[in-house]
């Protein structure tokens, strides 16, 4: 039994020297370096906040509308019918919480990321592995700075009157965006091992919803219990919110108080901005 074998089966195609010449012209282009690898995950993750402008309604619109209610609903019986005084004293601890509030918008994006097999994709480019972390953080640096702006923004149309100036509120904002930054790397890491956005809103809203609202944003700690208000002096959002207070109020901050924010936003750097890193190269 024979078997008829088309013609075109074994007739050799002509090799294309042009095509080959055209794709041997050049230089190839070398791996792509620390900084540009991550502007263009900065990049990739600006386009995930245009296409899902939810992310930012949801961390600006509900702190308004949390600014009004406690200002004008429970500001008088805070501060004995005075709802401007409390607004004084509130709005930059909305502020702070606002911000914090954000951080966890990271982790729930490397999740989303690891969980879709994006990150394999990302370990097999020839590219600086990191960038893939510092990418998304850098964008959502952009994010704190809108939401600040849109705070004060608003703050300033109830009456809220910064006394420190435009120095003291551009001080207060980067101390508040490099304590957030640093906060962040808690979150990719509880990302890349949750691998779950729900899993990740759970746990960041399990441990940011007990220390901002037992802290100085709300109210005077001094109107609280002793042992309470022990725990608001030590609790580092506390002492955030009095960076921020005293430097857009014009009372000013001390080099201790200042040094303090700083030193804890290192120490959240140092201790999971590594455990982030290793658990992104030993992912499977």
């Amino acid at each position: 039994m024979t078997t008829d074998v088309p013609a075109s089966a074994t007739r050799e195609e002509p090799i294309d020297y042009d095509m080959l010449a055209a794709l041997d012209a050049g230089e190839r282009p070398g791996r792509a370096g620390g900084f540009s690898a991550s502007m263009s995950h900065l990049y990739r993750a600006m386009l995930r906040v245009k296409h899902s402008p939810a992310q930012i309604i949801d961390v600006t619109l509900f702190p308004l509308i949390m600014l009004l209610m406690f200002t004008f609903l429970f500001g008088g019986a805070l501060s004995d019918g005075d709802t401007g005084a409390y607004l004084q004293f509130f709005l930059p601890g909305v502020l702070v919480n606002t911000v914090l509030m954000i951080t966890m918008y990271v982790g729930m994006g490397l999740s989303s990321d690891a969980e879709k097999g994006v990150f394999d994709r990302f370990r097999s480019l020839p590219m600086w592995r990191p960038s893939a972390i510092i990418g998304p953080l850098l964008a959502d640096a952009f994010r704190y700075t809108m939401a600040s702006i849109m705070m004060l923004t608003f703050g300033l149309i109830l009456g809220y009157r910064a006394e420190g100036g435009v120095v003291g509120v551009v001080l207060a904002v980067l101390v508040l965006i490099v304590f957030a930054f640093c906060l962040s790397w808690l979150w990719t890491l509880v990302g890349l091992v949750m691998r779950s956005e729900k899993a990740v809103t759970a746990v960041s809203m399990m441990v940011l919803m007990p220390l901002t609202f037992a802290s100085n944003v709300y109210v005077n700690p001094a109107t609280m219990p002793g042992w309470l208000e022990a725990f608001v002096s030590v609790n580092p959002i506390s002492h955030v919110v009095t960076v921020v207070r005293g430097l857009t109020s014009g009372a000013g901050v001390t080099t201790g108080q200042l040094g303090l924010v700083l030193a804890e936003a290192a120490a959240l750097l140092l201790l999971f901005g590594p455990l982030t890193m290793r658990k992104y190269r030993t992912m499977n």
